[in-house]
């Protein structure tokens, strides 16, 4: 049986719970990086079943031709280069790797939140700037979303735990080692349940 983290009744590093994440981090990759593949002008057309034209008016627009000479790679390509980066970490470590890997973990989180970030922003300045919208990049913009839903929990107990830590030694040393994995008495104490240790 997978330990669950303390305040938890389920394991937020599951594999089931992660493999779901990385299939669905995949997907916004594929469609993301068909769409890189009309910006490269690999492709002739991006089909859209309900804007038409506006995926290919938001995707050649100047403020995406401005993303590409400040980023120097179209900005497609790099979120189908985050959502890979989403997908790999996901699967990365083990069942316990809320306890055993924080930095994992956070740097996991940190990849999903500003993924969802820049998601919303592209929408923001669809409707706003460009004027048009674009489907393919709202589903992969609503999944971006739905995956910083999926990580949260995992995150959070990454960081209760290591604050458990910090409460039982009051050390930032401990807790620096703590979080780059390395093991610890009082760390295996603060993943157990209040009253198991």
């Amino acid at each position: 049986m997978e330990a669950a983290p303390p305040g938890f009744d389920y394991n937020p590093s599951a594999w089931f719970r992660r493999v779901r994440f990385s299939l669905l981090a995949a997907t916004a990759m594929l469609i993301a990086a068909w769409m890189s593949l009309y910006q490269f002008e690999l492709i002739g057309g991006v089909w859209d079943p309900v804007f038409g034209e506006g995926s290919e008016k938001v995707l050649t627009s100047e403020t995406a031709r401005q993303m590409d000479r400040w980023l120097r790679v179209p900005d497609a390509a790099l979120g189908a280069w985050g959502y890979m980066s989403e997908a790999v970490l996901a699967l990365v470590g083990g069942t316990r790797r809320w306890q055993h890997r924080p930095w994992m973990v956070i740097l996991f989180g940190i990849d999903v939140i500003l993924l969802g970030g820049a998601g919303v922003l592209l929408v923001i300045m669809q409707g706003f700037v460009v004027g048009a919208w674009c489907t393919p990049c709202l589903i992969t913009a609503a999944i971006s979303l739905i995956l910083v839903y999926m990580a949260y929990d995992e995150v959070w107990a990454c960081m209760k735990y290591l604050w458990r830590v910090w409460k039982r030694t009051r050390s930032g040393a401990k807790v620096w080692r703590v979080f780059c994995g390395y093991p610890l008495d009082v760390a295996e104490e603060a993943a157990l349940p209040r009253g198991a240790g």
